[in-house]
């Protein structure tokens, strides 16, 4: 189905055929319709599939039917992040680039200036963080009395971070009367269902089907080893296979700076990606990874679900998130727009729950690898048991990739030999 049968004028057509856009993706299909006949909407959809234009086509549309030349504020996009909002907004620039339609970016961590002389001008269509939308609200620097249409993007997040609070905040600040509003988001859970009921009006529902919640052009594999020796293996995959660039997933912050300097001691390009670090330095930090001049990027969650690469081959998971569904939207960074890419999980025996909830939400196993002979015996061992003991582990290891080791077993069991040797001690 091209494009040109959703209804789209023949402006954001051109846009779309200059990106090499063919057509639209499923829940662009599915959307169009309802948001432009004006219906609440709950659209739960992976990462990855084109959500972002699944609201901003018709949207444009309608906005392009009704002449107005104050460019009043009629559409309000809620992001959980800035990088996600800071996207959102490149996205619909580039679709409305042959349209005299204005899209502003509303986030913290940087100057309020430019944000503000944008507001000033008019914008059709404000994107924002809550935080910094509700400082506008509350210092009146923004018009939202012309509000027709509500959008919260990645809803599950929002919930995840407790903006909840803020959310409910705007909302009341909005004008009263009928809103068209629309939730967007990764996964369709109970805490979800609860939010929709609170603020959508009978809603029309579009939900990806289980099965495809891990998009299957993506090539998911995992080794387990254990987590002294992950820097080990993760630097022998980069030679061995020639990666160029790829983005690295830590479960912190402090983990993203020491792995990320870990890697430039080693000779490669790397950069940390977190929280911590402001807006300016991660957005300079994005451009030189987009623009090949750091080759790897090590991220923590939060930051990087607003990070939008086109043609990234390679997601690590170098940690496995604490949320399952996390692990969806990390691998949702390759694989865009429908290329293929390819998710490598480096998981440490203390991370086998994580990846059994990980797989029964993706709904599949994930492969394992071996991994190679030579990291396995890494360390010299002191005695011919624990040299048995290795033995054992490798042979059991290729009958239950789960088994987490005689070797590790024996460990634990001396280290309790020890602490009873020493308590026997301080008695006498």
């Amino acid at each position: 189905m091209p494009f040109s049968k959703l209804g789209l004028c023949p402006q954001v057509i051109r846009a779309l055929e200059e990106k090499s856009y063919k057509e639209p993706s499923p829940v662009q299909v599915q959307a169009f319709p309802i948001i432009a006949k004006g219906d609440d909407l709950i659209a739960c959809a992976q990462t990855g599939t084109g959500k972002t234009a699944a609201f901003a086509f018709p949207l444009i549309e309608r906005i392009m039917s009704k002449e107005d030349k104050w460019r009043r504020t009629t559409v309000l996009v809620l992001s959980p992040t800035r990088e996600l909002a800071s996207q959102i907004v490149d996205n619909i620039n580039h679709y409305t680039k042959y349209l005299p339609i204005r899209c502003a970016a509303i986030f913290g961590g940087v100057s309020k200036r430019q944000q503000l002389q944008a507001l000033k001008k008019g914008v059709n269509i404000v994107v924002a963080t809550p935080g910094r939308l509700l400082d506008h609200i509350g210092q009146k620097t923004i018009d939202l009395s012309y509000l027709q249409t509500l959008v919260l993007d990645e809803a599950d997040n929002m919930l995840d971070m407790g903006f909840i609070k803020d959310v409910y905040k705007i909302l009341r600040a909005l004008p009263r009367g009928r809103r068209q509003t629309l939730l967007f988001s990764a996964t369709f859970s109970k805490e979800i269902k609860n939010l929709s009921q609170q603020l959508l009006r009978d809603p029309q529902v579009i939900q990806v089907e289980k099965e495809n919640i891990a998009a299957k052009k993506i090539t998911q594999t995992v080794h387990h080893v254990p987590g002294k020796l992950k820097k080990k293996l993760l630097t022998q995959l980069i030679e061995e296979k020639e990666w160029k660039q790829f983005l690295v997933f830590t479960r912190t912050k402090r983990g993203a700076n020491l792995l990320s300097e870990e890697l430039n001691k080693s000779g490669y390009q790397s950069r940390a990606f977190h929280s911590n670090k402001t807006q300016e330095a991660r957005k300079r930090t994005l451009d030189s990874f987009k623009n090949r001049e750091v080759n790897i990027l090590v991220a923590t969650d939060i930051a990087a679900r607003g990070i939008d690469i086109s043609d990234l081959p390679l997601v690590v998971n170098y940690d496995l998130p604490e949320v399952p569904e996390n692990y969806v939207h990390r691998i949702g960074r390759t694989g865009r727009a429908f290329r293929s890419g390819e998710a490598i999980t480096l998981q440490d025996p203390s991370e086998r729950y994580a990846l059994e909830r990980i797989e029964s939400l993706i709904g599949e196993s994930v492969e394992v690898l071996e991994v190679p002979e030579h990291l396995i015996m890494h360390e010299t061992p002191r005695n011919e048991k624990q040299l048995q003991a290795r033995a054992i582990d490798r042979e059991m290891k290729k009958r239950d990739p789960l088994y987490q080791g005689a070797f590790h077993e024996r460990k634990k069991k001396s280290k309790k030999e020890l602490a009873k040797k020493k308590s026997t001690g301080k008695r006498r």
